[in-house]
């Protein structure tokens, strides 16, 4: 039997390399660093690395960003970490090729930013419209590029 690839904590993990979207590749491979996980960032930080992350068409890792954001912060801005860390999970599907996924996550996340009143200056209404917008097009069988895609966190919409 394989033994399962652990952290240093003994966690299971995998330790296959991945590309920019996070898909595993062959062990072996050369593959795009690991966003590390834990990491505790101010809220200007965390937004800082999310746009250079989903600038570099890599949504994936953003994901994480704001994961990390979302365990670590105060309870009151897990709603707006949360909801963007669905976006960003609805971008990488939706440049995967994986339409239904990808619009039901940025339909979701979307949805998860309406009524959020801590926004540490993002522009949400431009950022629901971007999922709602990007969505109906991932529908219509639009093909995604995810650096080309990728929304301003400050100033919402595409860039």
């Amino acid at each position: 039997m394989n033994a399962r690839d652990r952290d240093c904590e003994g966690r299971a993990r995998s330790a296959r390399p991945r590309d920019g979207l996070g898909r595993p590749l062959p062990y072996g491979a050369a593959g795009v660093e690991r966003q590390p996980e834990g990491v505790v960032r101010s809220p200007a930080a965390t937004v800082a690395e999310a746009q250079r992350l989903l600038d570099a068409g890599m949504p994936f890792h953003a994901h994480e960003v704001f994961e990390d954001a979302w365990k670590s912060g105060p309870a009151d801005a897990a709603p707006l970490w949360r909801g963007l860390a669905q976006l960003a999970v609805g971008l990488t599907h939706a440049a995967r090729g994986n339409a239904l996924g990808g619009a039901r996550l940025l339909r979701r996340g979307a949805a998860s930013l309406d009524g959020v009143t801590r926004t540490y200056g993002l522009d949400l209404p431009g950022l629901v419209r971007w999922a709602g917008e990007l969505a109906h097009r991932v529908d219509g069988g639009a093909v995604v590029d995810a650096a080309r895609e990728a929304p301003r966190l400050r100033g919402g919409g595409l860039q």
